[in-house]
């Protein structure tokens, strides 16, 4: 089986074993010339002469002998191919419990991967994970940008005792981008025990102690120590000691701060408070100004595919867009840019809001223009049906009108989230579909 997948196309293996092919065949030739020369030159009938005879195979018919010899060839190129294979790659083969990936995988994994679009996912929490999942089945090309405005839970007591912006989403996308997810997301996201968990708020727990914060979390927050503070530099030794498909990049390399203006005039601040408030009008970060990580900058420059969320809107997805210089970075880019909405409305920040509320109100926050595609699962009862499903109104209270694509996205065992494999195959039939009218509408805009 092993000496098959050698075999398929983009292993990148097949060219050079034809070279090795044709300086057999062009030994063999140099042989038979070679002992050709030497039957001519020795004496008929002498001892030489019948030993040529012999190991030219004479005694058998003419046709007989190139059969047998072929044979004979095709065998040995076979086995001696089969083993020198099974000898080089032993020690890296998988395990007979199946726990390691084969070499040939691998491989044939980097090289595929590597011919993939290149993709930016822009948010954090379950619905980046999600997508992230997906989405590295069909390219190594990917770069999640993770926003950095959590207060709660172990990243907002790290965030509060050591200065950092918070960890939670990056350690979770990291995971979710391991090879050895799940169980690197196990491992990551092992909690220490000690300390009452409350969602929402920080871990209780004594300040410096390790009750309640997972395992992730806390490397990063010792590899910023080792970078003198510099936690951009922490996050990408994270992503290179773990080899995750792709990179993992903090929206800015400093905390910021969530608030929000609900019709009614209230105000709330953080983004724990933000994400249990419905009827929210506008929100905003602080500090306004604050700087945007390099390395993202730089991805979405170069990016083809820019996907917006699923995420929650106002506590994910927007405290990256709010961010000036990857809001500027994303309106100005070439690439096709996605909007994929929840299937599911959130309690608190998107109650009572469908389809084209959510586009509406990340347009508000952002720009005209700024999403060319929307995806958004196709059939409610998929979703759970009723109250809890956004529902599919369209067209939105914007101009110019984003491309609607529809399809299954729903986990069919979970039907309130998306399925990694069905949303990253949905956001690329999306994009590679609406592409050329997206590209068409650009151009008749700017002339």
């Amino acid at each position: 089986m092993q000496l098959r997948r050698w075999l398929v196309p983009g292993i990148g293996v097949k060219r050079w074993l034809l070279l090795v092919f044709v300086g057999l065949l062009l030994l063999a030739l140099g042989v038979a010339h070679f002992l050709r020369q030497v039957s001519q030159d020795v004496e008929p009938g002498s001892l030489a002469q019948q030993a040529i005879d012999l190991v030219t195979l004479q005694f058998l018919p003419y046709p007989l002998r190139g059969f047998l010899v072929a044979v004979a060839g095709i065998a040995c190129v076979g086995i001696g191919a089969w083993r020198a294979a099974l000898a080089l790659t032993d020690p890296l083969r998988a395990s007979p419990a199946g726990e390691d990936q084969p070499l040939v995988e691998v491989i044939y994994q980097k090289r595929f991967l590597a011919r993939g679009p290149k993709v930016v996912a822009i948010g954090g929490g379950t619905g980046l994970s999600t997508l992230l999942r997906g989405m590295k089945e069909h390219t190594s090309n990917l770069t999640a940008i993770v926003t950095v405005a959590d207060d709660g839970g172990s990243s907002g007591a790290l965030r509060e005792e050591l200065g950092i912006p918070p960890v939670g989403d990056i350690r979770n996308c990291i995971a979710a981008l391991a090879d050895a997810e799940p169980l690197m997301a196990d491992l990551l996201g092992y909690r220490f025990p000690g300390g009452r968990r409350v969602p929402g708020a920080p871990v209780e727990t004594e300040p410096g102690g390790l009750g309640g914060h997972a395992v992730g979390n806390l490397i990063i927050a010792a590899l910023t120590a080792l970078e003198d503070g510099d936690f951009e530099e922490a996050v990408r030794r994270m992503n290179r000691v773990l080899a995750v498909r792709g990179q993992v990049l903090p929206a800015s390399p400093t905390p910021i701060t969530l608030h929000a203006r609900t019709a009614d005039g209230v105000v709330v601040t953080g983004q724990s408070a933000v994400m249990k408030t419905p009827g929210i009008e506008r929100a905003w970060i602080t500090p306004e100004d604050v700087r945007a990580s390099t390395d993202a900058l730089a991805a979405i420059d170069a990016a083809e595919i820019i996907v917006l969320g699923p995420g929650s809107l106002y506590t994910s997805v927007l405290p990256v867009l709010l961010v000036p210089e990857i809001r500027d970075a994303v309106a100005a880019s070439s690439a096709i840019r996605l909007y994929a909405c929840n299937v599911a409305m959130q309690a608190g920040e998107t109650e009572g809001m469908d389809l084209a509320d959510h586009l509406e109100a990340l347009l508000a926050h952002t720009r005209p223009g700024l999403v060319d595609v929307v995806l958004a699962n196709d059939r409610l009862d998929r979703a759970g049906g009723g109250p809890g499903a956004v529902a599919l109104r369209w067209p939105p209270a914007t101009t110019p009108v984003p491309h609607l694509a529809t399809d299954d996205v729903v986990d069919p065992a979970d039907r309130h989230h998306h399925d990694p494999g069905r949303l990253a195959e949905a956001v690329l039939r999306a994009c590679e579909r609406e592409a050329a009218a997206v590209r068409r509408e650009r151009v008749a805009r700017s002339a």
